[in-house]
């Protein structure tokens, strides 16, 4: 289609200066339009990215990549030592595995008065629990060594130890629900002592989370209403459904693998969604600028009817004629979505710059540190999403070029040089 004439002809409408000024105006216009669309979505999606992976790897602080509990229907028989350790043995074979550590976890009430806080106990080995978790380097307050059998020490979340004006040292109250052997209820009190804090910035965990030693947890009874299971590091979190299904296949049976995607899907499908959304509405952006190529182009079609005659008496096939607009309508459109890759990823990479810039020159801060974990705005640039964007715009532009050519290749030139 794209024949040397009509490449010519098409590139010399587009360096050519008009002579009226509307339709110029429009032209750069629709430049600018499908430029800004295109670098906001490539930004938006970047930061969107950066918050995605940032709240990912804070879930993950103290939350392994998946767990081994055993298969909760009713005719299945607990697992015994003997089952855990050989299922321990399985994982720590697996390809892709780096660590395995072992859990108790109870919920219950953190009570010192008139305070009560709703709490989940969980019981770690201090030695293995650093090969599952970041505990240790979110501890703020105290170590993970003072987690020692016997001597009842926790250590809780920061936003518990402000609710209820604790620091270590101190001694805390957990009530307990149990239930005797006739399966009645009988909650139990405990008293433990506050051993540390730490820190991760989320508020589902620093203000739920109490770390104990597993033989204290263990040794409040079997009655007590909690689960136990194993926590499992992979070496690649992203490819945590892949190493748990081949995981399933090694262990024994009765037992099952919930990996971090089961445990926070509704985050991550949240923010799937605002991703999708967010990038529906500023895709609207690239095609209000298409919707102006095409006036743009109409307006030129209606402006050069004399050439157009000209060019079919000389011989120009419709086609032709149609590759000529075609070719301006490109260039105006595809230029303008390369300007909107190279602006996008210029401010996508330069963030943690930009932002601090702006705030430091208009007086503002976007994160207030005594309201959000997060003070600053990531931002991950993927190549995946950049060539998405710019092969959506791409199509978007062309199509807006089909109804101005196609009109273009219809124009008869009798009509068009009769009054001329």
């Amino acid at each position: 289609m794209f024949h040397p004439l009509s490449l010519f002809v098409g590139l010399r409408y587009v360096r050519a200066r008009s002579h009226k000024f509307f339709v110029s105006f429009i032209t750069w216009t629709s430049l600018a339009g499908v430029c800004v669309g295109v670098a906001a979505l490539i930004v938006i999606l970047s930061v969107m990215n950066g918050f995605e992976g940032d709240l990912r790897q804070r879930l993950l602080a103290l939350d392994a990549d998946a767990r081994v509990v055993p298969v909760d229907t009713q005719d299945a028989a607990t697992p015994t030592p003997g089952q855990w350790q050989q299922a321990a043995q399985a994982i720590r074979g697996a390809p892709g595995v780096v660590g395995v550590a072992p859990y108790a976890q109870i919920q219950g009430l953190a009570v010192r008065t008139p305070e009560m806080v709703p709490v989940e106990l969980r019981g770690i080995d201090p030695s293995a629990e650093p090969s599952v978790t970041h505990l240790a380097g979110a501890i703020t307050e105290g170590k993970l060594s003072d987690l020692k059998p016997g001597t009842d020490a926790v250590i809780l979340g920061e936003v518990i130890a402000e609710e209820l004006g604790l620091a270590p040292g101190d001694a805390m109250t957990l009530l307990i629900p149990t239930v005797t052997a006739g399966g009645v209820p009988a909650p139990r009190l405990r008293q433990f002592k506050v051993a540390g804090v730490f820190e991760v910035g989320l508020s589902d965990e620093d203000a739920m989370l109490v770390f104990a030693n597993i033989d204290d947890v263990r040794a409040l009874g079997p009655s007590a209403q909690g689960d136990q299971g194993l926590r499992v590091r992979y070496r690649d979190a992203l490819q945590a459904p892949t190493i748990s299904a081949s995981l399933r296949a090694r262990l024994p049976r009765g037992f099952e693998v919930i990996d971090w995607t089961q445990d926070n899907a509704d985050y991550f499908r949240a923010i799937r969604i605002e991703k999708t959304m967010m990038s529906l509405i500023l895709l609207l952006i690239v095609a209000v600028a298409a919707f102006n190529i095409v006036a743009m182009l109409v307006m030129v079609v209606t402006d050069k009817r004399t050439d157009i005659a000209i060019l079919r008496t000389f011989g120009a096939s419709p086609r032709r004629v149609m590759a000529v607009f075609l070719t301006q309508g490109l260039v105006i459109g595809w230029l303008g979505v390369a300007l909107g890759v190279a602006l996008g990823l210029l401010l996508a990479f330069n963030v943690r710059t930009i932002v601090p810039f702006l705030q430091n020159t208009f007086g503002f801060q976007i994160f207030s540190a005594s309201v959000y974990y997060i003070t600053t705005v990531p931002s991950v640039v993927k190549w995946s999403n950049v060539l998405t964007i710019s092969v959506a715009a791409l199509i978007l532009t062309a199509a807006a070029t089909v109804y101005p050519a196609v009109r273009a290749s219809r124009t008869a030139p009798a009509e068009a040089l009769r009054y001329e």
